[in-house]
């Protein structure tokens, strides 16, 4: 191979021994490349070949230097390969080979394998040569359609886009779902998945996507649609994965038809909103036939004139009240599990202290429970609690109508826990009284009502005297 000399006043002498320095230096380099380099001539036999070659091919060097570079090709291929080498030595340039093609070499042993050639064209003392750097992509080809598989078998319907927005390759998944053939797919403006209302600025979004490209949904917080072959609609789902490719970074879309599960949400939905409604009339119901038996206590009360009856249909009444009072609570609540006892006992406290014919000037009634809430099966007996411990510091704890406070308070104890307490500065408990063996009614339901709430109760007995009622929070 001729190299051009330093200077054209070099001598011949040393224009030959620049000329074999380079033929050597050339040599080398070629040896020394990782790609398989087989030169040849215009005639189309091998010139040179390199050490990789020899491994690529499984030839031994003098087994292919002088050969038609034909014994290197599958013999479907060898018939019009002349012409193509013919082709490109009359207008030679450095370029890939076959491009859009598959290209495919054989060994010695007749196995085929794939391949990528890049040509270049070399003018040596005998003529113009192309050497032929040749690569084994048969590992590559391996991951691809092992991805090409993966892709194929996934349950969703996968896309994947080129940066310009064509479909470069669909799974059977997609077809189906979109119900469009394949190749009615292929080389199109992923834009003809998209309903037409969005299509406008999906470009937009598009390019934005590829210019910061990282794995994640799509379109997060928003509802999501595609479009059918047919141009009907529906709801979806989409993953979006940058994959790194020779052609460029290409996106990857993996796409749920999230139809079946939008219809479920929806009727989900409506049987809350039904059950809301339904509860909403219980508990306004429970509450009206509650009222009634308040009223019908309240028409028995005119007709009885004993002190200790009257004392007794009050009191009942007034444990109705509250029950009604939570129903009623609920009803105008929009979470039908819980009550806010704090305003439950807002309202109930004040109308409990006027049943029993006390001036709230004359009485301090202080109530800490606000944004405090509890389960319906929690504040039933903590509101029946709240009456009878209130109603007995009334009766008992301010004689000869003494002013004083009342205090009621409902906490959160810890993690898991409430605190319930009553408690009032009178004159405090008889001595030697034990609510456990105590025989008015009022007492030993505090007692039964603590047991229904899994609590422990604790006692006060003077200045002030409290009740206090811890118990667990329920799961």
């Amino acid at each position: 191979m001729a190299i051009a000399p330093n200077s054209p006043s070099a001598s011949p002498e040393k224009r030959t021994e620049t000329s074999r320095d380079g033929d050597s230096r050339f040599q080398r380099v070629v040896e020394a490349s990782p790609s398989a380099m087989v030169m040849i001539n215009s005639a189309g036999r091998i010139e040179m070949v390199n050490l990789q070659a020899e491994r690529v091919f499984g030839y031994a060097r003098l087994e292919m230097v002088g050969q038609p570079v034909e014994m290197l090709l599958p013999q479907r291929f060898r018939g019009h390969h002349p012409g193509l080498r013919h082709a490109y030595f009359a207008e030679p340039q450095s370029r890939p080979m076959g491009i859009g093609r598959d290209l495919f070499g054989m060994r010695k042993d007749g196995r085929e394998f794939p391949i990528e050639i890049g040509l270049n064209p070399i003018e040596t003392e005998e003529g113009m040569m192309v050497l032929s750097a040749i690569v084994d992509i048969s590992e590559r080809k391996h991951l691809e359609e092992r991805f090409r598989r993966v892709v194929e078998a996934a349950p969703n319907a996968m896309v994947m886009v080129n940066s310009s927005g064509r479909i470069e390759m669909v799974n059977a998944q997609a077809e189906r779902v979109f119900g469009y053939a394949r190749a009615e797919l292929l080389g199109q403006p992923v834009e003809m998945l998209v309903p037409d209302r969005f299509r406008g600025h999906h470009p937009g979004l598009r390019q934005s996507f590829h210019q910061e490209p990282d794995a994640r949904p799509m379109g997060a917080g928003r509802d999501l649609f595609a479009r059918r072959k047919d141009g009907s609609e529906f709801p979806v789902e989409i993953g979006l994965n940058p994959i790194e490719t020779e052609d460029g970074t290409m996106i990857l879309s993996a796409i749920v038809d999230i139809s079946d599960r939008k219809q479920k949400e929806r009727s989900i939905e409506q049987a809350l909103q039904e059950k809301d409604v339904l509860l909403g009339e219980i508990h306004h119901r429970v509450k009206n036939n509650l009222q009634i038996v308040h009223s019908l206590l309240d028409l028995q009360s005119g007709q009885v004139s004993d002190p200790a009856a009257l004392a007794m249909l009050r009191d009942s009444q007034n444990r109705i009240r509250s029950m009604a009072l939570i129903h009623q609570t609920l009803y105008q609540s929009k979470d039908f599990a819980r009550v806010d006892f704090g305003n439950f006992l807002d309202s109930f406290a004040p109308i409990l202290v006027s049943s029993y014919a006390v001036n709230l000037n004359d009485v301090a009634l202080n109530i800490d429970a606000e944004g405090m809430s509890l389960p319906i099966n929690c504040a039933i007996p903590c509101g029946l609690i709240v009456n009878e411990l209130i109603s007995n510091a009334l009766k008992h704890a301010f004689p000869d109508k003494a002013g004083g406070s009342i205090r009621v308070e409902l906490r959160q104890d810890g993690a898991d826990h409430f605190l319930l307490a009553v408690s009032d500065d009178g004159v405090g408990l008889p001595p030697g009284l034990h609510i456990e063996t105590a025989s008015t009614l009022g007492l030993q339901l505090v007692t039964l009502l603590t047991d229904q709430l899994r609590g422990k109760l604790a006692i006060e007995t003077m200045k002030p005297t409290r009740f206090a009622i811890r118990f667990p929070v329920p799961a």
